[in-house]
Formats: structure tokens, C-alpha cells, sequence
């Protein structure tokens, strides 16, 4: 039981990320086929079968990587306010990216999100840089993964901005 017990925060700290991703590809599903192929995108959009897999990665080893500081610093206490916090922060605002984008066909709005995202994301993994290295690197993806993501909200924001919003 207590092996159990000792691997139960590891598993839910990992899963974690994936409620909000869970939730949001509810949204996607149900926009992709309508709203988001109408889009003018660039040449370098990936295709839509990339993105699952490539978010359920990066929630995977940014959840571990909040594991291994919430384990290093002992859990829930003074010295985890800020680096938990960070990623609690970035990880809401990662969550209300699809609503907003897919769901709200608010482009500009989306991308204002994806920064805030992309820079809350960036502060998580600068304090968590001297507390866990290996965490700090398993974000490094997220960000590369965000950077792209942003340049191309923009793009879409960017080519469509004038065309009529639906309803």
C-alpha cells in the first residue's frame, strides 16, 4: 500500500494537465470540421492529427516536471507558493486558450492568451531552474511548442482578422 500511496502524487501531478486538455478538445472537435478549416492558415501550419499528440507530451512532462518541484521543496508549503503558483498560472491560462480561440472565434483575444501563457510559462521555468534543473527542461519543449503556437495565432488572427466572425 504505501508504494501505492508514494507513486499517487507522481501519477496526478502528471495527469493533471490533461483535465483541462481533455475538456478543451471537446471544443476543437467540434470546431475543426467548421469554424477552423474555413481559415486562411500558412504553409507551415502543422496538421491537425500533430497537435494531440504533440499537447499530450508536453502535458505529460510538464505535469511530472510540477511533481518533481512540489517533491524537492516538500510539498505544499511557503517555499512552493511561487514556482507552483507560476505553473498553476500558466496552466489556467493554457486551459482557457481553446474556449476562447475555438470556442469564442476570438483570434486576437487567443492570441493575448497564448503570450501570457508563453510568458507565465517562461517565469515557471526560470524558478524552477534552481530548485529542479531536470523540471526546468522538461519545460523547454512547452516553450518551443508555445513560440510556434503563438506565431501561428497570429498568422491565423492576423489573415483572417477581416473576415466576418461567426456568430
Amino acid at each position: 500500500m504505501e508504494v501505492a500511496q508514494a507513486w499517487a502524487p507522481a501519477v496526478g501531478f502528471t495527469l493533471l494537465p490533461h483535465a483541462g486538455g481533455l475538456l478543451g478538445s471537446r471544443i476543437t472537435k467540434k470546431e475543426i470540421p467548421v469554424w477552423y478549416e474555413s481559415l486562411q492558415k500558412p504553409s507551415w501550419c502543422p496538421p491537425n492529427w500533430v497537435f494531440a499528440p504533440v499537447w499530450g507530451t508536453l502535458y505529460t512532462s510538464m505535469g511530472y516536471g510540477s511533481y518533481l518541484v512540489w517533491k524537492e521543496l516538500g510539498g505544499f508549503n511557503e517555499k512552493s507558493v511561487v514556482p507552483l503558483s507560476l505553473y498553476a498560472g500558466q496552466l489556467a491560462l493554457n486551459w482557457a486558450w481553446t474556449p476562447i480561440f475555438f470556442g469564442a472565434h476570438k483570434m486576437g483575444w487567443g492570441l493575448v492568451t497564448l503570450l501570457l501563457t508563453t510568458g507565465t510559462a517562461a517565469a515557471t521555468t526560470a524558478s524552477w531552474y534552481n530548485i529542479n534543473k531536470t523540471a526546468a527542461y522538461l519545460m523547454a519543449p512547452y516553450l518551443a511548442w508555445l513560440t510556434m503556437a503563438s506565431a501561428l495565432n497570429y498568422r491565423i488572427w492576423n489573415d483572417n482578422r477581416n473576415k466576418k466572425q461567426s456568430e
